[in-house]
Parts: C-alpha cells; sequence; structure tokens
C-alpha cells in the first residue's frame, strides 16, 4: 500500500512539472528516458540544448495505446500489422506524415518514432498527461545511453525539473527497442534491430 502511494505521489509531481512545460527524468520500458510534453516546442527545444543535440536529430514519443496513433502520424498496413505482432523487446516505429506534436520534434521528412509503452510508469504518465511524451536517452548526445539510474551523468541530472523515484534502485540493464521505419507507401525499412 505505501508503495503505491509513493508511486502515486511520483506520478503526480511528474505530471505536474510535464504540464508546466518542464523536463523529467525518468524510467521507460527500455533505457532511462528525459522527457517532456510531445507538444511543447519550448520543451523540446530545452532536451536538444541538454543533450547537445543537433535539432536535425528527432527524438521519439511514447504513447500508452495504439488508438491514439492516429492522432499523431499516418499508420500504413504494414505498420498496424507490425503492432499487432509479439515483439521480443520494444519496438519504435518510424511512421510517415506526423501532425500535432511540436515541429521541432518531426524529422525532415515529415516522419515521428513512436513507441507504444508496456511499462506501468511511463505508460501512466502518457495516459495522465493526454498527449505524447518525448522519450530520448538520458546522455548527453554521442555518450552512451544510461540503462540504469546510477549510470546518468551529472550534467543531465541537474539540466531536468524532475526527476522520478519509481525504479531508482532497479539495476535491470534495460536495452534501446528496435527501431523500423514505415513509407507512406507501406515499405519496411530495420533502422536498429
Amino acid at each position: 500500500m505505501k508503495t503505491k502511494l509513493y508511486e502515486n505521489l511520483d506520478l503526480e509531481a511528474a505530471l505536474e512539472v510535464l504540464r508546466a512545460g518542464g523536463l523529467i527524468l525518468y524510467p521507460t520500458d527500455t533505457v532511462w528516458g528525459i522527457g517532456c510534453d510531445a507538444t511543447n516546442e519550448a520543451a523540446v527545444s530545452r532536451i536538444y540544448r541538454l543533450k547537445q543535440r543537433s535539432d536535425t536529430k528527432s527524438m521519439l514519443v511514447l504513447l500508452d495505446e495504439a488508438t491514439r496513433l492516429d492522432t499523431y502520424v499516418s499508420v500504413p498496413a504494414p505498420a498496424r500489422a507490425l503492432l499487432s505482432e509479439e515483439q521480443a523487446r520494444p519496438l519504435t516505429i518510424i511512421y510517415p506524415e506526423a501532425q500535432n506534436v511540436a515541429a521541432n520534434l518531426v524529422a525532415e521528412d515529415g516522419s515521428l518514432g513512436i513507441r507504444l509503452t508496456s511499462e506501468p510508469f511511463s505508460q501512466a504518465l502518457c495516459r495522465e498527461l493526454g498527449r505524447p511524451l518525448v522519450s530520448t536517452s538520458a546522455n548527453i548526445s554521442g555518450e552512451p545511453a544510461a540503462k540504469t539510474y546510477d549510470q546518468i551523468s551529472d550534467a543531465i541530472r541537474t539540466g531536468v525539473d524532475y526527476i522520478c523515484r519509481y525504479r531508482r534502485d532497479d539495476r535491470t540493464e534495460k536495452q534501446p527497442s528496435r527501431i523500423v521505419k514505415v513509407s507512406a507507401e507501406g515499405a519496411i525499412q530495420v533502422i536498429r534491430d
């Protein structure tokens, strides 16, 4: 009971920061991530600066359920088929024709990477926020991704507005997601296997 209350307070604190346009550090179904409201262009810009990453390198977003995909991207039939398959590890799909997100999240070709998160905390963040959540690895661009909380640099920790307490002591090393890109015509390209 105490653990659930603790998680709920953590969730509410993270949501307050997200709704105010802030950045959070949080665990996902893959590696630790830096997140913000994916519809807030100023917050997205802060993440690019924090990561020292070019804004021409797009970042992915998380959603809690597939029924919300059509609000943000065009979903060709092959992508729907991929979503219905059981995956060995989390899958990020880069979809064509992004819409209703911050312009600086959209790649030059108009695409957007989205992963449907199955991790309970990040899923609750997306559901309660009611919008996609940016999810980029919690590291300076070019450095290794933080697979556990203790691998996150001080530069990243001090650059966010809230650090989630959930799973900080979990030492299970998670792996980045698989990434595939689906064109408007339905062609599938593996980006990271």
